[in-house]
């Protein structure tokens, strides 16, 4: 192997990381001004209830009204209008998300299993 075939194998390398850092700032940012668009609107999907293969029920907040639809493959249904003192609604401290390492973590020791 000749140093033209080390330097053409260190500039993609470099390249190949450039162009990942950037497309991972670039999520990062879409991700986050995308959120905050949504945190802005009248429109919040409060909680999704999985019924079969395809087919979901909802509960939606629009303004200040709470409704429930049904959502299909091809249609969406209103249910009704739901009562917001009837709902329990979380607060961002009552959800607990597990970082990365505690997720991995998890997955190893089931493998381990």
């Amino acid at each position: 192997m000749t140093a033209d075939s080390y330097i053409q194998f260190v500039s993609v390398l470099l390249i190949f990381v450039v162009v990942l850092a950037v497309t991972y700032y670039v999520t990062k940012y879409l991700s986050g001004y995308q959120k905050e668009r949504n945190a802005l609107g009248n429109i919040e999907i409060i909680e999704t209830g999985r019924i079969t293969t395809g087919k979901y029920i909802q509960i939606v907040r629009i303004g200040n009204k709470y409704l429930c639809i049904a959502v299909g493959k091809d249609e969406i249904t209103a249910l009704g209008e739901v009562d917001k003192d009837s709902l329990k609604l979380a607060d961002d401290s009552d959800i607990k998300t597990d970082s990365f390492k505690e997720i991995f973590d998890k997955f190893k020791s089931e493998i381990k299993k």
